[in-house]
């Protein structure tokens, strides 16, 4: 075996430990949240895998294998992409949320303020 073939099982390894790794992320966090969870991690961990693994198919010049791996990136980019944009709303959502309980705790300290200070009528 010549050292590039050598290299190039070590990063068909690598890219393998990376995409086997996302299947432990997400059952140590379905088990953590006892119900089934698929964390943002398991996204990244399938992309870097995919991403190394297409490179290794590349060099081994096997069109099934590139197939699999080059469609399988535009998947996991989606579910990353729609991960962003949930949080972002969820942000935007939580941010509105505590603008308006902080406009109403002013309004309720104003009307209590201005409800202290007005003369006793009942005198």
């Amino acid at each position: 075996m010549s050292l590039s073939l050598n290299l190039w099982m070590l990063v068909g390894f690598a890219g393998q430990a990376l995409f086997s790794a996302r299947f432990i992320v997400q059952w140590l966090a379905s088990e953590r949240a006892r119900r089934s969870v698929v964390p943002a991690a398991f996204w990244f961990l399938s992309l870097g895998g995919g991403a190394v693994l297409l490179a290794y198919a590349i060099h081994r010049r096997d069109p099934v294998f590139i197939l699999g791996q080059g469609a399988g990136l535009f998947i996991y980019l989606r579910n990353l992409s729609l991960l962003r944009g949930h949080r972002k709303r969820s942000q935007a959502q939580a941010d509105a949320d505590t603008e308006t309980s902080a406009s109403t705790n002013a309004t309720a300290s104003a009307n209590a303020t201005a409800t202290s200070s007005a003369p006793d009528s009942h005198a």
